[in-house]
């Protein structure tokens, strides 16, 4: 009843047409009113709350009209101990053109337009050496294919400042547009191979759209973190085509650079012990050779390099295996005979050292095996000083028997078979003598053990300082750019090995190595006018794992010679190796060693002088490429220096040494002009070390003839300069 009754009520409301329409306007109106205020109280909340569902609409407005940019850091410079720049940061620069019409600022065109494209492949192939062809076709597909931009070939990438706005001006003369570069960071040598596996290189990294340098090798990878800072980051406006807005930086966070690093390098004898070890390592072609001159008072490395080796800006010679080892404290092996200073000293200390005993030299055995001297016993009797000094593997034998229970540990007390935690990326920590007897015995003359070059270095230290052995040290200092903060690095007595009297003495009998007409092993070979110096050469068998024998046909052998100067009290200590040559003599050792230690008593007595003349004594090479002949020369001159001008072309293509060099006054600077004749000069009284300049600046092979100064010479002065070898005769 009740149902009817509702039924009814409702059919009566809606008994006519016009009725049913007003109730479906009303319905109608009230459902728009509804929605629209619906959709108000939604808007209010997204304006004045921020948020569409979970994102933040202020987050996606600034993702799509803010854009932001990486602000790289400085890298540390590398400098050597007088403050010469071995590696610094410069910046490099790779072309893209615009082609996208979209791109302009009002009514200027920002991009390049079509019917500029052939003046553009011609600039690029004028200034860059581009195919002018291939320029255009890249440019005409980006069009076809609407890209926003383009980029090249090689040419167009790692160009210098210099490059980057010539560029820029050329294009603005000739009324192009749509040429814009990226920056790159980038690494430059200027002293190009430098102790190159000690200093490293760099290779750039991409890490979020952004590049970055890392240190590969040597100190560049091992202080990465201290030289290469911490990045900035720009925030800026950009418009709908996410193009920077100019002046709308609105965030900047700055870089911090890196920390400059100052080594213990000094680049005076760094870049003339490169010179000299190129000459050696190119007349003799050992499978490698290592050199490093230390300070004996305060085991700073002063100069250190290594054959092969390669540019560190180039990468040239990294294609080749054998360079990737930093030998100084990568490599270990088996000494030989240098290890007998540590016997000698030793056996002095224990009491059992008579340098007038005598003993048969010839062979020892010991157990079933029979130990050897080098000439076989071709000497007879020996005393025992002349053992060290003729280098007799029997006498140090009978040394090492007497002080069975003491000599591992002297061993270890000279820090053999213990790293030197030098710091640099993969030392080795070598290897003691097993406790085998014969292995025991051999240790004594440098077989059976396994060092490393750092770790002779440092036992050597303690014979050339009465006792104290030092930590070879390779920095000075580093310099907060940002603070100006310095961290100096002190000399540090990592243990006292030997007594003083004990090294006096071992230091008086390696003067007879190069003294002795007799019994002097390396008698007339390494010397130094006015200086008496202590010296023991090695000749060391090489292990071979594959045949588990060593090695003793031809020269398959590793040599090596330590020196210090003065004997009595050193200022330096100098060691070498040179490892399986093609042929061999003294003489390639000492062509290194002598010349190398003069050069640094010469700077020892110039630091000694009045700061007043020991600035005069210092003269910097400045950069003379590009400048007119004359004024290089005579500028060269007024510096203290000795110009040879070379060539008849009228400014300066390439010279001899590297700017920022230091040279000693009246030093020679070859200076190669850009003509493309030239003549042979007059090089009577030229060192080899010049003449070696000479031949490299040219390209040209040269050879010498006996040792000193040049006599006379194969192409008479003032003829053309040809590509056949240069031979000189040196007395």
């Amino acid at each position: 009843m009740r149902f009817n009754r509702i039924r009814n009520y409702f059919r009566k409301k809606n008994s006519t047409r016009k009725g049913n329409r007003k109730k479906v306007g009303i319905l109608l109106f009230a459902t728009s009113f509804g929605l629209l205020f619906l959709f108000a109280i939604r808007l209010g909340y997204i304006v004045f709350g921020g948020q569409i569902g979970e994102e933040s609409l202020k987050e996606w407005t600034d993702d799509l009209y803010q854009g932001s940019k990486v602000v790289q850091a400085k890298r540390g410079t590398i400098y050597d101990r007088n403050g010469v720049v071995i590696a610094e940061d410069a910046t490099s620069y790779s072309i893209f053109i615009v082609l996208s019409d979209t791109y302009v600022s009002g009514k200027k065109k920002l991009y390049a337009q079509e019917k500029d494209f052939e003046t553009i492949g011609e600039v690029f192939a004028s200034e860059l050496g581009s195919k002018k062809e291939n320029v255009v076709k890249v440019l005409e597909n980006g069009v076809k294919n609407k890209v926003f931009q383009v980029e090249f070939s090689s040419e167009t990438k790692n160009l210098t400042l210099e490059a980057k706005q010539n560029l820029e001006q050329i294009f603005e003369k000739k009324g192009l547009s749509g040429l814009y570069f990226n920056e790159h960071p980038n690494r430059i040598y200027p002293n190009g191979v430098f102790s190159s596996h000690f200093i490293g290189y760099t290779d750039t990294d991409t890490k979020d759209g952004s590049e970055s340098l890392v240190g590969k090798m040597g100190l560049e990878a091992a202080y990465d973190d201290i030289l290469k800072g911490t990045d900035g980051k720009i925030i800026y406006q950009q418009d709908n085509f996410q193009n920077p807005l100019p002046g709308t930086v609105a965030e900047e966070t700055p870089a911090k650079d890196g920390q400059d690093i100052y080594t213990t390098l000094d680049s005076r004898l760094q870049s003339y012990l490169e010179t000299l070890m190129d000459a050696t390592f190119e007349e003799y072609k050992p499978e490698d050779m290592t050199a490093m001159l230390v300070e004996a008072k305060t085991g700073e490395i002063l100069s250190m390099a290594q054959r092969p080796t390669f540019n560190p800006e180039t990468k040239e010679g990294l294609d080749d295996s054998s360079t990737w080892m930093n030998l100084l404290v990568e490599d270990h092996y088996e000494p030989g005979s240098t290890m007998k200073l540590m016997t000698t000293a030793a056996a002095i200390d224990e009491g059992i050292f008579d340098e007038n005993e005598t003993f048969v030299s010839g062979s020892i055995k010991i157990g079933d095996t029979t130990i050897r001297d080098h000439d076989l016993g071709e000497k007879g009797i020996l005393t025992m000083r002349q053992a060290l000094s003729w280098s007799s593997n029997v006498g140090m034998v009978t040394l090492q028997q007497r002080m069975k229970k003491v000599w591992p540990q002297y061993l270890q007390h000279f820090g053999f078979g213990q790293s030197t935690y030098s710091g640099l990326y993969g030392e080795n920590a070598g290897s003691l003598p097993t406790d085998n007897s014969v292995d025991q015995a051999m240790s004594s003359f440098g077989q059976a053990v396994n060092v490393t070059n750092f770790q002779m270095m440092r036992a050597f230290t303690a014979i050339a300082n009465d006792g104290k052995m030092l930590q070879p040290q390779y920095i000075s200092k580093i310099v907060n750019t940002e603070t100006n903060k310095e961290k100096v690095f002190q000399s540090e007595v990592v243990g006292n090995p030997i007594s003083a009297s004990a090294a006096q003495k071992v230091r008086e009998y390696m003067v007879d190595v190069t003294q002795s007409p007799n019994y002097g092993s390396a008698y007339g070979v390494y010397s130094v006018d006015d200086y008496n110096i202590s010296a023991k050469t090695g000749t060391a068998q090489i292990y071979d794992e594959s045949t588990g024998t060593y090695s003793s046909s031809g020269t398959d052998y590793l040599y090596s010679i330590v020196e210090m100067i003065p004997a009595e009290e050193p200022e330096y200590i100098l060691y070498m190796t040179f490892k399986k040559p093609e042929e061999w003599s003294q003489k390639a050792l000492g062509n290194i060693g002598n010349p190398l230690l003069k050069r640094a008593m010469d700077l020892k007595e110039t630091e000694a002088a009045t700061p007043d003349d020991k600035e005069e004594e210092q003269i910097t090479v400045a950069d003379y490429r590009e400048l007119e002949v004359d004024t290089a020369a005579a500028d060269a001159a007024r510096s203290g220096l000795m110009p040879v001008v070379i060539g008849t072309g009228d400014k300066v293509a390439e010279q001899s040494t590297t700017h920022g060099t230091q040279l000693l006054p009246s030093e020679k600077l070859l200076l190669k002009t850009d003509g493309d004749q030239f003549y042979m000069p007059d090089v009577t009284g030229w060192s080899k070390a010049d003449l070696m300049k000479l031949g490299k600046l040219f390209n040209v092979e040269v050879k010498f003839e006996g040792e000193g100064y040049c006599v006379s010479q194969s192409l008479k002065p003032y003829e053309a300069l040809s590509d056949p070898p240069l031979t000189f005769t040196l007395e």
